[in-house]
């Protein structure tokens, strides 16, 4: 028994790194803002219909008069390409019957705008509704380059946690030696404005839509680890 013991008893001594180090950790927290300079509008036609290849047909016929209002509106300060479609059958179940009846069919197709001219992005939502577009599914304001405010909320959040540790240290009476760990989250929050239906009046009838965007919030956490005496 002593011959299977010791060896475990040494292994033991030559592991000093086993010993949990004392350590306190803190999370510093900051904020950046920036004015986007990247918008992406997401418009629909739904169309409805008693057969699938009408309410296709309908459907594509305004979507191609959506995307040519919308070419016309950019110029060249964008890109415009097919979201989504889909084309699915309606059901209605009658009182008193078990299984529901297709009563017809509808089809909805979206197309996304993508442009660097944020003063466009009024006007062109009220040029895809005056063409036929019949949903506005989202408007969204970001940043091309994301490094550079990324990079000054990380270090502000750090310089915020070092400050906290500093506090904390001399709270406690303890003295801050090196740093064990440390990890950083910052990821910029993109304006979106909620999904609308379109308004049904004539754009002629309508004033123009009014888009502000605001600016981005770019929020950063560092987490430091502090080796303490």
């Amino acid at each position: 028994m002593m011959l299977l013991l010791l060896p475990t008893a040494a292994m033991a001594q030559a592991n000093p790194e086993s010993t949990p180090v004392p350590s306190i950790d803190v999370t510093g927290t900051a904020e950046v803002r920036a004015n986007p300079d990247r918008a992406a509008i997401d418009v629909a036609v739904e169309t409805h219909a008693t057969t699938a290849a009408e309410a296709a047909s309908e459907n594509a016929r305004l979507a191609q008069k959506i995307a040519d209002a919308l070419k016309a509106k950019l110029a060249n300060a964008g890109t415009i390409q097919t979201g989504s479609y889909s084309l699915s059958p309606d059901y209605r179940q009658k009182p008193g019957e078990i299984n529901a009846h297709i009563i017809g069919y509808t089809a909805v197709n979206s197309v996304t705008v993508e442009t660097t001219a944020l003063d466009r992005v009024g006007p062109l939502i009220d040029a895809a509704i005056g063409a036929g577009a019949n949903r506005i599914n989202s408007v969204n304001f970001t940043l091309r380059d994301q490094g550079g405010p990324r990079n000054e909320a990380i270090a502000k959040a750090a310089v915020d946690a070092v400050s906290q540790a500093r506090a904390l240290a001399q709270a406690l009476g303890v003295k801050l030696k090196r740093v064990l760990h440390a990890t950083t989250n910052a990821q910029p929050r993109p304006i979106r404005f909620m999904s609308m239906a379109a308004p049904r009046m004539a754009v002629e009838e309508a004033p123009p839509t009014p888009i502000s965007p605001g600016q981005i919030t770019i929020p950063a956490t560092v987490t430091l680890s502090y080796e303490i005496e």
